[in-house]
């Protein structure tokens, strides 16, 4: 089974201000902002949406082909990649640039002020999924990546006949109307949280009965309160997991949306698959780093059972702990 991961590829440098944001940014004066946050805490990580959501794939049983785009400075975290399970034979790496940089703020609400440099990150329009001809792909997430490339990879997976996960994400802001309706069409899945779903009917002028005539389902995560899965004539409210503790939030969309490939791919019921989503989310707001958290699939399991009970399912994904 091969799972098609297209994304940004970056290193993180996560920071947490020991205070609210509202308290600091005055609503009268954004027209003149000028802010500056101490902050106590200064950690870098490997990220990116692509890693994020290859590395936690991995965890699941899967062998994940990541096809993004990095820089010179990415040998390290290459060889790191492949020893967790991730196939980096697709990448692009391009000498004469640097891989993305993204620097997150979180504040003790957990409200977050990102900044993300490209570097790299541009060059991902220059790859294509024409390139993995002769591969049986599965399915394909488009993740947050270059704008251009996101849209080529939704036409040419409409060409190539690939089924695929439609997740823009953070890049809706740089994204118009025009841009999400001709990206999302034809997608089995659009993945969105409830902001960005307000964003989206927003951009594009369409409701979600108007989004289910380009797409198959729509999926709304709402963090602790779980996610529903809105089809045609049906919406679905699907509980989320416990976390033991909540630690940083940056990076548990991508693993959310790690735990929905694997479902989707092994053809899982919905309710399982927003299960085994969340559970696999879960382990990231635990952790400080977007990759920083480990499990096998036993203890994987086991967790999920805790938090929701049996399912069927779960005998064929501990099959997986066997596979190479």
């Amino acid at each position: 089974m091969t799972l098609v991961v297209t994304g940004s590829v970056a290193f993180d440098y996560l920071m947490t201000f020991p205070g609210y944001f509202r308290e600091t940014i005055l609503p009268e004066h954004l027209g003149k902002l000028s802010v500056s946050f101490l902050v106590d805490s200064k950690q870098s990580f490997r990220g990116g949406c692509g890693p994020n959501i290859a590395y936690s794939l991995a965890l699941l049983g899967n062998r994940p082909l990541l096809l993004a785009s990095a820089g010179r400075d990415f040998a390290d975290f290459r060889a790191w990649l492949e020893g967790q399970g991730v196939d980096t034979s697709a990448m692009g790496v391009f000498d004469d640039e640097f891989t993305a940089t993204f620097t997150v703020l979180t504040d003790l609400e957990h409200n977050q002020i990102a900044s993300f440099h490209t570097g790299a990150m541009a060059r991902a329009r220059e790859l294509s999924l024409h390139a993995l001809k002769g591969r049986q792909v599965d399915l394909v997430i488009i993740s947050p990546n270059d704008p251009q490339a996101m849209s080529r990879y939704a036409e040419e997976c409409r060409e190539l006949g690939l089924s695929f996960v439609y997740d823009p994400s953070q890049q809706l802001a740089r994204l118009d109307g025009e841009d999400l309706v001709r990206s999302m069409r034809g997608a089995r899945v659009l993945t969105v949280n409830e902001y960005e779903l307000e964003m989206a009917k927003s951009k594009t002028g369409l409701d979600e009965a108007g989004m289910l005539r380009l797409v198959d389902t729509i999926i709304v995560t709402r963090g602790a309160h779980g996610s529903t899965v809105i089809g045609q004539n049906f919406a679905l409210d699907v509980p989320a997991a416990r976390a033991e503790r909540v630690l940083e939030p940056t990076g548990v969309g991508d693993a959310y949306r790690a735990g929905l490939m694997t479902g989707l791919a092994r053809g899982y019921p919905w309710d399982v698959t927003c299960r085994l989503a969340s559970l696999a989310a879960v382990y990231v707001v635990e952790q400080n780093g977007t990759m920083s958290h480990s499990y096998n699939l036993p203890g994987f399991v086991a967790r999920y059972r805790q938090n929701f009970g049996d399912a069927a399912e779960l005998e064929d994904l501990l099959g997986q702990a066997t596979q190479p």
